[in-house]
């Protein structure tokens, strides 16, 4: 009886340890700028199996301590997958990160790490979803970041249209993609092929768990309206740090105390002004500085200035501003304050020499948030689509990744 109740309680832990979803974790304040970069210039790794991705990351407490990482594998839905360590890595992960170097005459000192994978301890045998975990000495969860692997077996066209729905004609973008799975063999694709659509390789909006809406042949085809529509919003907003001591044409103001301080020009609501285009990244950013020539090791770190005014439509609801430099993280350390002597919602970051997209976002008393009450919605945005198509046999343990497409908005048509 006693044995019974231990495996019934073992189970029951098992499961809610395998059923967890596995979302990215945040780093604390001293950890800043964390670069995760595959093949491409993006900083979303998707991989095919030995080609290599790098993550970098500041400490700015600067004393060289020790971080370590760990890769999880995980199903379609980002929880664990049931596969053993040893059947998708070869090799040991819970190593040292032992690339890391110190600042070069910068004024806020910091700690670089770098980590590349696949490396001589550790490389990746199956596709799926992974989280790249990263602990300290303690053996305390520092952050963790999500990347994809797959493999060429089908291919994904698609297209971006305006949305049919006229409530949303002009605010929405709807992805519609075939897949070809002509030199794969798929018996039953409603059961066995899943696919995620990512827009701006941003995974809180990903959707999920939208089956084919009729097959032709080997093509399984997703025209729908509604099951496949994101909001437009529109373009980020930018700033560029590179040359410390010059402002640029978002810059108003550069003062120099403890470190260099850069005061953004007060930004406008969008929501209500005529759509116009001007080139982003999508939410992205890239390090770099003229003061130094190692940009990941000589660039400086500045506090940026950011004011939005105030606005009865926020009240007292709260704002952040976000972007890939942190994460879109609504963290406390991204909040504004509301300034009574200027009538403005302000926050001030500590972020490294760059080129940075960002946006404000705002959080209703009830927990709603708005993305784009501060930017507007519209049809017209550049936004950039990436469409992962899953795929699980009867009997297999995991999810593998068969197939990517992406799709950008630049032509939409109706």
């Amino acid at each position: 009886m006693r044995f019974t109740y231990i495996l019934f309680l073992f189970g029951l832990i098992s499961s809610s340890a395998f059923g967890q979803v596995m979302e990215e974790v945040n780093p604390p304040e001293n950890i800043k700028t964390v670069v995760f970069k595959g093949p491409t210039e993006d900083q979303f790794p998707v991989i095919q199996p030995g080609e290599s991705m790098t993550l970098e990351f500041d400490d700015l407490t600067a004393n060289e301590q020790d971080y370590y990482y760990k890769i999880f594998h995980c199903d379609y839905d980002w929880t664990p997958s049931q596969l053993l360590k040893s059947q998708y890595l070869d090799g040991a992960d819970n190593q040292r990160i032992i690339d890391y170097e110190n600042s070069y005459t910068t004024l806020q000192p910091y700690s670089n790490y770098r980590l590349t994978i696949p490396n001589e301890n550790v490389k990746l045998k199956v596709t799926g979803n992974y989280v790249l975990e990263i602990y300290n000495s303690y053996g305390d969860l520092q952050f963790s970041r999500r990347f994809v692997v797959f493999r060429d077996a089908v291919s994904v066209a698609g297209a971006v249209k305006r949305s049919r729905d006229f409530n949303f004609i002009n605010t929405k973008q709807v992805v519609q993609f075939n897949i070809n799975t002509a030199s794969f063999r798929v018996v039953n694709p409603k059961k066995e092929v899943k696919v995620a659509i990512i827009q701006n390789h941003q995974w809180s909006t990903a959707l999920y768990n939208i089956k084919p809406q009729f097959t032709i042949g080997t093509e399984l085809v997703y025209k729908y309206n509604d099951e496949t529509s994101f909001f437009g919003g529109n373009e980020y907003l930018n700033f560029d740090t590179k040359d410390l001591r010059s402002p640029t044409f978002a810059i108003s103001n550069i003062e120099m105390r403890d470190v260099y301080h850069h005061y953004l020009f007060t930004n406008e609501y969008r929501y209500d002004k005529e759509y116009t285009y001007y080139p982003d990244i999508n939410g992205d950013f890239v390090v770099r500085t003229l003061q130094g020539e190692d940009v990941s090791r000589e660039a400086e770190y500045s506090k940026v200035h950011f004011s939005l005014p105030y606005t009865n439509q926020i009240g007292l609801d709260d704002v952040y501003v976000i972007g890939k430099f942190n994460n879109y993280d609504l963290g406390e350390e991204n909040r504004m304050i509301f300034n009574e002597e200027t009538g403005k919602f302000e926050a001030t970051l500590m972020i490294k020499q760059g080129f940075y997209n960002y946006k404000y976002v705002v959080q209703r008393e009830d927990g709603t948030i708005e993305p784009n009450l501060v930017s507007g919605n519209f049809h017209f945005t550049e936004n950039n689509y990436l469409i992962l198509v899953y795929y699980r046999d009867f009997g297999d343990m995991y999810d593998s990744i068969i197939g990517i497409g992406s799709v950008n908005s630049r032509n939409i048509s109706n």
